[in-house]
């Protein structure tokens, strides 16, 4: 590490700090996951000529999960752990090899790759997809990420669903936020300040600093990195899933992960994670 002094960045170069500074929140994010497919992935009925079109809940113990932005790759690891086949792809050399050591570490079988979340296919169909923290709004703009959505209804298998979480921002939100925490693995300290440089609601980018404070015994570490993220309204977003009509909007959630508690996609609503579910090919008259 170095001392006094800030360098200038990329987090996602620094994967094992940047793991640490989300670690916390890996358990409650996996739960809840698991807890959206039990309750909103579907599979089709057979031998009920009369009822084609219905389906019934997915009982699996196992399932093929697929993380785009994986990054290190906490959930994989953790899904990987819990007899999931899991699937993760991600742009960041660093962070890949970061997780690739992890599984290995744990004796944890996954499939990892690099590849651009707007431009990836599967062999194999998947029966759920999660992006939990804002990974999607690194998409600048509305074809990247009408992409990444059509790239992911390819590899969800009918009646497969999409947990997709990200920050909207209400019309009237605070333009200037600052966040803060820190959180602690073994003798490392790892402090977060994330900060709202600039914001540009015409061009629907946010400027955001990122700043990591890391302690570890004697040695310090400063890092800062800035870098834009793409904004979206409740109205945006339901424009832009309009143009993937092979995904549905099943329900909205908060960063608290209350399954039984579904809210309404409105403009007061900010930490927001959707449950998207692929049709049935037949039953939406698609091909």
């Amino acid at each position: 590490m170095t001392k006094n002094r800030t360098i200038e960045a990329d987090w996602y170069d620094y994967p094992q700090y940047y793991d640490i500074a989300f670690r916390s929140e890996t358990r409650l994010e996996a739960d809840f996951i698991e807890a959206a497919c039990r309750k909103y992935a579907t599979v089709r009925k057979t031998g009920q000529v009369s009822d084609v079109h219905a389906t019934v809940p997915v009982k699996f113990s196992a399932w093929r999960l697929l993380e785009p932005a994986c990054g290190t790759g906490r959930l994989v690891a953790e899904f990987a752990a819990r007899g999931h086949q899991v699937t993760g792809l991600d742009l960041s050399e660093p962070s890949l090899n970061y997780l690739r050591r992890r599984l290995a570490r744990r004796r944890l079988s996954a499939d990892v790759f690099q590849a651009d979340m707007a431009a990836f296919q599967l062999a194999v169909p998947v029966d759920a997809a999660y992006c939990t923290f804002d990974g999607f709004r690194h998409l600048l703009s509305e074809d990247a990420a009408r992409q990444h959505l059509q790239c992911v209804a390819d590899a969800l298998r009918p009646g497969g669903i999409y947990v997709l979480g990200f920050h909207l921002l209400p019309p009237d939100a605070d333009e200037e936020c600052t966040e803060r925490w820190t959180e602690q693995h073994g003798q490392t300290r790892v402090t977060v300040t994330l900060r709202v440089l600039a914001t540009n609601r015409r061009r629907r980018i946010e400027t955001l600093r990122v700043c990591l404070l890391v302690r570890s015994g004697p040695r310090t570490l400063r890092l800062r990195h800035d870098f834009p993220f793409r904004m979206y309204t409740a109205g945006q977003f339901r424009r832009l899933l309009k143009q993937v009509p092979s995904l549905e909007l099943c329900d909205v959630y908060d960063f608290w992960y209350e399954i039984d508690h579904p809210l309404k996609l409105n403009d007061e609503i900010s930490d927001t994670v959707f449950i998207l579910r692929k049709r049935n090919a037949d039953a939406d008259g698609e091909s």
